[in-house]
C-alpha cells in the first residue's frame, strides 16, 4: 500500500504534529442550549459522541455567546483523556446594536480566551482558532495576541478559519498554524487551493458545512452511490471527504443521536475507485 493510501485510510491525525485525534469529529454548533428538555437532549448527544469514540469536538464563542461552551462542559467535564474541545474567538456582539460582527482587537481576543477557559473549565485551550480575520485590525496584532497567549500557556496550538492561501502564507510568517477551518464539501470546493496548501504543510483541515445542506440526497450521483453501498447520501459525502485528503478532519454537526451515529458510521464506508471518480466530478459540473 502506498504511503498516501495509508494516510488516506488512517482514522487518526496528529494536529500540530503532536495531538492525536480521530479524523471524524463532531461539530457542536447545532446543539440547543435552552433549558430542559432541549438541553438534556443536547447533553445526551454530546456524551454519546464521546461514547462512540469522538476525540475532536468543535465549538465557538459565537455559538450562543459562549453558551455552547458551557453546555459541553456541563455534559463532558471532567473530560476523558484524549478528548480535544476546540473553540474559536474573534466574533463579538456589539454593545450598541446587539449584532454580531468580526472583532479581532487584542483586548477582545484576550477576554474571549479567558472566558472560554472559564466556561470549558480548563487551564489551557489545546487548539484555539481565530473565527475570522478582522479586516479592521492588523493581522499581526490579532495573531500576535494569540501568540502571546500561547506563550503564557493559555493556548496550546493556533488555528485559523475561512482564509485564503495568501492569508495562510502571511499567517505562517507570524505563527505556527496547526489547523484551518474553511467551508468545504463534495459539492463546494472553492477552497481546494487552501486544502492543497494545508496538505503540503501537514496542517489539519476542518471543513465546516462538510455536508451540503439538503443537497446531497438530491444529487443523482450521490444518491446512486449511496444505493450501491446501502448507505445514506450523508455517509457517502463524509466518506468521500475522509478519502479526499489525509489532513481532512470533518466535523459534521447534529442535535439528534441517530444522525450522530449515522455520521460516525461513515468512517467504515469504503468507496470504490469508480465511485470516487464519479463523486470527484460533481464539483466540476456544479461550476460549469
Amino acid at each position: 500500500m502506498s504511503r498516501r493510501r495509508q494516510q488516506l485510510t488512517a482514522t487518526t491525525f496528529r494536529i500540530g504534529g503532536d495531538l492525536d485525534v480521530r479524523r471524524l469529529g463532531f461539530g457542536a454548533m447545532h446543539l440547543p442550549t435552552e433549558p430542559a428538555p432541549d438541553r438534556e437532549a443536547s447533553i445526551a448527544v454530546a456524551r454519546r459522541s464521546v461514547e462512540l469514540g469522538v476525540t475532536l469536538i468543535d465549538t465557538a464563542h459565537l455559538y450562543g455567546g459562549g453558551a455552547n461552551e458551557e453546555l459541553l462542559a456541563e455534559a463532558l467535564h471532567p473530560y476523558p483523556e484524549g478528548l480535544l474541545i476546540t473553540t474559536k474567538v474573534g466574533v463579538a456582539r456589539s454593545a450598541e446594536t446587539g449584532e454580531w460582527g468580526l472583532d479581532g482587537r487584542p483586548s477582545v481576543l484576550r477576554a474571549q480566551v479567558d472566558e472560554a477557559l472559564r466556561r470549558l473549565r480548563v487551564e489551557r485551550l489545546e487548539l484555539l482558532q481565530l473565527h475570522r480575520i478582522d479586516p479592521e485590525t492588523p493581522l499581526a496584532d490579532q495573531l500576535g495576541t494569540l501568540r502571546e497567549l500561547q506563550a503564557e500557556g493559555k493556548i496550546g496550538r493556533i488555528g485559523l478559519s475561512e482564509i485564503t492561501v495568501a492569508e495562510l502564507e502571511q499567517a505562517r510568517e507570524i505563527i505556527e498554524v496547526a489547523s484551518v477551518q474553511n467551508r468545504y464539501n463534495v459539492l463546494d470546493r472553492e477552497h481546494e487551493p487552501v486544502l492543497a496548501a494545508c496538505e503540503a504543510a501537514g496542517i489539519a483541515f476542518l471543513p465546516w458545512r462538510p455536508v451540503a445542506w439538503g443537497s446531497s440526497g438530491e444529487r443523482a450521483e450521490i444518491a446512486a452511490v449511496a444505493t450501491e453501498l446501502d448507505a445514506s447520501p450523508t455517509q457517502v459525502t463524509l466518506a468521500w471527504l475522509l478519502g479526499h485528503s489525509p489532513v481532512m478532519l470533518p466535523i459534521p454537526g447534529t442535535a439528534k443521536i441517530d444522525h450522530l451515529e449515522e455520521n460516525l458510521a461513515a468512517e467504515q464506508l469504503q468507496l470504490t475507485s469508480s465511485q470516487r471518480d464519479r463523486l470527484d466530478q460533481l464539483a466540476e459540473r456544479a461550476t460549469a
